[in-house]
Order: C-alpha cells, then sequence, then structure tokens
C-alpha cells in the first residue's frame, strides 16, 4: 500500500522529476508493534538529504499522519520525496511543490543463523561513483546498486561489497559495513561517495556505551581482510556478522552478541508509536 501526497495512489505523473532524472531522496525503516524504530534519526536525516540537494523536506506531521492512515504494525516503512513535476530538461522553478510518496511492505525475516554464524559475501566490479556533492546522500540515482546486485544470482551469497575508483570499500549494495580490527569499531569514510546509513550510526552509539572507540577511516580490501570481524548492517536486516569474504573465513566473534544487546536496549528507547496501543478489556 502506498500513499502520494497523503491519498491513496499507485500511479504517478510521467512529468515527476524522480521518473525522469531519479531528483529526490528517500529512506527506509522498520516498524514493529505498531511503532518506527529510530524515527527521530531517520526524519533527521531525510531533513539533511532533502537540503543537500535543495528540496523542501515535508513537515513530519505529515509524514507522521500518512504512516497512521497505513496503519502498519509490523512492515518495511519507506518515504521518498521528489523535487515535484516539470517538463523536460534539468532545469526546475525555485518553487517546485515537491510530492511524497510513504508506502508499507511485508517485513522481511532473516535466519536465526544470519545472526548467529553470519553470511557470505562477494565483491562487486560495478564502483560507487565519486561525488563529494551527494555523499552521505540517499538519493534516488541507486543505478549503480542495480548494476552491483545484477552480478550474482548465487542464493548462497548474501550481499556485495562496492568500492570506488580508488579501491576503497566504500560500502554494501543495500548495507554499511563495520570493522572491528585492533580494539577498534571502525566503518568506511563517506566524504566522496555512499550513504549514510541510520542504523550504523546507532551501531557507534551502542559501541560507545561499551566504551569502545569508534572512527571513520579508509579501508582497503586486503586490510579488511585481516580484520577481526566484519558486519553488515541496515535499518531493516540490523546487524548481520560476515562469515567469508573472498575466501577469507571469519569466525563468530565475541562483540556480536554484545553488540545485539546494546542494539535491543536501544531500539526500545529511541521507538517511536505511530499507532495506539490496543483498550485493555475488562476481565
Amino acid at each position: 500500500m502506498r500513499l502520494l501526497n497523503g491519498q491513496l495512489q499507485d500511479a504517478i505523473s510521467m512529468a515527476d522529476r524522480a521518473f525522469q532524472f531519479g531528483d529526490g531522496v528517500f529512506r527506509t525503516m522498520r516498524c514493529t508493534g505498531g511503532a518506527i524504530e529510530f524515527w527521530a534519526r531517520h526524519y533527521a536525516r531525510l531533513q539533511q538529504d532533502c537540503a543537500a540537494i535543495g528540496i523542501m523536506c515535508p513537515a513530519e506531521s505529515l509524514l507522521l499522519e500518512d504512516f497512521r492512515k497505513l496503519t502498519p504494525v509490523d512492515a518495511v516503512l519507506k518515504i521518498i520525496i521528489t523535487r515535484g513535476e516539470t517538463a523536460r530538461g534539468y532545469g526546475s522553478p525555485p518553487a517546485l511543490e515537491v510530492n511524497r510518496i510513504v508506502q508499507v511492505a511485508a517485513l522481511p525475516v532473516y535466519p536465526d543463523n544470519f545472526y548467529q554464524q553470519g553470511v557470505k559475501v562477494r565483491v562487486c566490479t560495478t564502483r560507487t561513483s565519486w561525488q563529494p556533492a551527494l555523499a552521505g546522500v540517499k538519493h534516488l540515482n541507486r543505478l549503480e546498486n542495480v548494476l552491483a546486485r545484477r552480478e550474482w544470482s548465487d542464493p548462497d551469497i548474501f550481499e556485495g561489497l562496492m568500492l570506488d575508483r580508488d579501491d576503497q570499500i566504500i560500502e554494501g549494495v543495500m548495507s554499511n559495513v563495520l570493522v572491528l580490527s585492533d580494539s577498534i569499531l571502525s566503518t568506511p569514510k563517506l566524504d566522496q561517495s555512499g550513504v549514510n546509513g541510520v542504523m550504523c550510526e546507532v551501531v557507534f552509539d551502542a559501541a560507545m556505551q561499551h566504551g569502545w572507540k569508534v572512527e571513520k577511516r579508509v579501508w582497503k580490501l586486503d586490510e579488511i581482510k585481516k580484520a577481526d570481524a566484519i558486519w553488515l548492517t541496515n535499518s531493516v536486516m540490523g546487524l548481520l556478522p560476515v562469515s567469508s569474504l573472498c575466501e577469507q573465513h571469519f569466525a563468530p566473534h565475541t562483540a556480536q552478541v554484545l553488540l545485539l544487546a546494546a542494539l535491543k536496549q536501544l531500539r526500545q528507547k529511541e521507538k517511536f508509536a505511530i499507532l495506539k496501543e490496543p483498550a485493555m478489556t475488562k476481565g
């Protein structure tokens, strides 16, 4: 189910700039029990991304009202903000009215062994583009990720890592990357390309609560294969350990239990209920 500007709608105008140019941004969130996980962080990041490409971010109250109309309980929620509709040509008037799309999809179920034993990862030949102006922004131009995901059909491979033009690891096709090495939890610097994911930020906060050192740094493929542990993260799947990368195997790390426990606490603390609790019936 989806809404376009608050109305049930399954179509959008072909004049919309998202359709013509990928001109917009999006966020994907996890909803459990009628509550959005880490909503405040997602909305803040949505505001930042809209500002980065110069479009007006819809009011928080509008987006929440849209979600309430769709009454999600356990679901994946997605927000798409487009610059609006124009005729052909890259230019657009400054006062263009944005379109907001809110949709709900089924929440995927990942096997328990993914979180306990880890998942297999490959390296993609498709590279991420160098573009500092869009670095970190979750914009709608995701063709590189589409091409990267087309590189494999083996169901045993869960994810692919994407490198930049300098052979630096940037991110996964659908995830951010976290690395534990020398007792420091790090993630690749995303000042030239890539997407700053909310869950990566959350994991950093969870690690710091345990007194861990965290940092953003450059990672090359030969370096990351020597790490103590590697994780993939996004807002839907949470935190998944990597068990295999380029024939290098990683045993389950004790840090996984600590991080998952800390994440569980943060989830409970930062959930934002969009649906009212069901009324208690008198027995």
